[in-house]
């Protein structure tokens, strides 16, 4: 029996993607059968050692994307994260982490995934391949020149992600091609590359290993030093965050006690008396002002708290 004839676009794929590091064989672990559990547990951890000192020969650059979001954002842009597969699910668990950890609306760090809600939790056949798709999800955010769009692709030639980032780029949205391959596809349809090289993976091509690892650790810092930089947070202190379980508010407690010195009776009455915001709490206590007046105050000074103590003090 012959086999099966391949089409010129496979070939052409195939072709693609023996020039990308992430599809390369691990010349350092040849093959994993071969190891005890104990050796492939140290050598992926060594393999994973590798990421941190490859983001670090780019935190210049990371840092002058997140200036450029927080821009964006304090003028009241969105944060966008589109990906496929892996890369999608890591936009779509920093978007989601954004509400609980710094009191943000929903609509302000959205992750978009090709082939939609279903995506996440499973393999959406050809989803990653629609261009179409890409540009009918750009389309429905209704973007401005005010938003940023970071599209996550670990080969950096992914259809879905390299089409939503032009799109996003003709609405006039600030974008970055985030990849883990040099001179990418996606780098060049974006108005800022971010090509973070972390070598071949232990499991050839299984780029939900040291790639993932990379885009969650550069997403870490996307969306954390961007709320820094929006006053989401004082000294090193969740306190845009609302008391809404017991975790919570035992947490909200703790805070509000290590920023102002009170007790912890003091900290549960300020809390209760302000919604359990933690940042009004922390502006009452500190200047004597009634819950709703520091919450006006907070407003005032756009939820920057050091800016609101030195306002109640003049």
């Amino acid at each position: 029996m012959s086999a099966p004839r391949t089409t010129q676009a496979q070939d052409a794929v195939r072709t693609e993607l023996g020039t990308l590091t992430t599809e390369s064989p691990n010349p350092r672990h040849p093959d994993l059968a071969a190891l005890t559990t104990g050796e492939l547990a140290a050598a992926m951890n060594a393999e994973d050692a590798l990421v941190p000192a490859a983001i670090a020969r780019h935190t210049a650059d990371i840092a002058a994307i997140i200036d450029r979001i927080a821009a964006n954002m304090a003028s009241g842009g969105r944060l966008i994260y589109v990906g496929a597969g892996t890369p999608g699910r890591m936009g779509i668990l920093d978007a989601s982490e954004c509400p609980p950890t710094f009191g943000t609306d929903p609509s302000l760090v959205v992750g978009v995934i090709a082939g939609g809600s279903r995506a996440v939790g499973q393999a959406v056949e050809n989803a990653e391949d629609s261009e179409e798709e890409a540009q009918k999800d750009m389309a429905a955010l209704a973007l401005t020149d005010k938003d940023s769009v970071i599209g996550i692709a670990a080969s950096g030639r992914t259809p879905y992600v390299i089409a939503a980032v032009a799109a996003a780029k003709k609405s006039g949205a600030y974008t970055v091609g985030f990849s883990c391959n040099a001179n990418s596809a996606l780098g060049a349809a974006a108005d800022t590359a971010l090509e973070i090289e972390v070598g071949p993976e232990i499991l050839t091509g299984s780029t939900r290993l040291k790639s993932g690892t990379c885009q969650k650790l550069v997403l870490n810092m996307v969306s954390t030093i961007t709320m820094v930089r929006l006053g989401k947070t004082y000294k090193n202190f969740m306190v845009d965050l609302r008391a809404t379980n017991a975790k919570l508010r035992a947490r909200s407690e703790r805070t509000l006690m290590r920023a102002t010195g009170c007790d912890a009776s003091t900290a549960a009455a300020a809390l209760e008396a302000a919604g359990g915001h933690v940042k009004a709490a922390i502006l009452a206590v500190m200047t004597g002002l009634p819950a709703s007046r520091a919450e006006d105050l907070l407003e005032q000074n756009r939820g920057f708290l050091p800016a609101a103590i030195t306002a109640a003090t003049l």
